[in-house]
């Protein structure tokens, strides 16, 4: 099954999310704890940030990584020559792989974008070995301030926008408790939630503007179709609300949360 997310080119991906998945790894791997030995698989792998997170762990054998969108999966490939890894295309709903031959699962930051999240749950219970631990996490709908500034600010002055990319409401499993639901309906024993927070951190207003205007989704197609004297409306009024009261442009900092589970399969 496709994506929900719309994907427009691995450069683009890496600016507005890839990122900050990276930031994310490290306490989401802390949580989500990495096996003593053996095999690893990283389900909806983007362009590698858990997958080479999981490659500074030596005492792993083989970390297998999957993605839908093929130029994610060509841009992991060109980013580590790590034997241990290998990258293919395939859904995470339908995970090409045997029953009961992974040591861990991870999915980080991709649950709330595909289409059917409970097959997506299950196809990583069936593939663990028995006693194996899985663990995922999604970004809070309430727990990214910079995206609810921009796009609050797109909001109020361009209503055409408004089913044109702008989020309409809540993904699924964005709330506190959703994913663990999801994880204890799959059938999994000793579900953990955790609450993970991270700094969002722009070096400037252009850092924060351009890989959200020019990145993935619907929006940036609609931003380009727009008249010029259109698009500069909504660029300063993007530039006020960044610099927030502040004379000068410069770093601004945002406090984000994501929510991770984790369970044995």
């Amino acid at each position: 099954m496709p994506s929900t997310f719309i994907a427009k080119g691995a450069d683009a991906y890496e600016a507005s999310m890839g990122r900050w998945s990276r930031k994310l790894a490290a306490p989401f791997l802390a949580f989500a704890g990495v096996p003593s030995h053996g095999r690893v698989l990283d389900a909806g792998c983007g362009t590698g940030s858990l997958t080479l997170a999981l490659a500074a762990h030596p005492e792993l054998t083989a970390i297998e990584a999957l993605d839908f969108e093929e130029n994610f999966v060509a841009a992991l490939r060109a980013r580590t020559n790590d034997p241990r890894v290998s990258a293919r295309k395939g859904d995470v709903c339908a995970l090409p792989h045997e029953d009961k031959s992974f040591d861990a699962a991870y999915s980080l930051l991709v649950l709330h974008f595909v289409s059917n999240a409970e097959e997506a749950i299950s196809e990583m219970r069936r593939v663990l070995k028995p006693g194996a631990t899985a663990a995922a996490a999604v970004w809070s709908h309430d727990g990214m301030p910079s995206w609810r500034l921009f796009w609050n600010t797109i909001r109020a002055i361009e209503p055409e926008a408004e089913g044109n990319g702008i989020p309409s409401g809540p993904r699924p499993m964005t709330a506190e408790g959703e994913l663990r639901a999801l994880f204890e309906s799959a059938g999994f024993a000793d579900v953990a939630e955790a609450r993970l927070t991270m700094m969002m951190d722009y070096a400037n207003f252009e850092d924060f503007y351009l890989p959200k205007v020019y990145g993935q989704g619907r929006f940036s197609a609609f931003f380009e179709a727009l008249p010029e004297a259109r698009r500069e409306r909504l660029r300063e009024a993007l530039r006020a609300a960044y610099l927030d009261g502040r004379s000068e442009d410069g770093p601004r900092a945002f406090e984000s949360v994501a929510w991770a589970v984790r369970g044995v399969g």
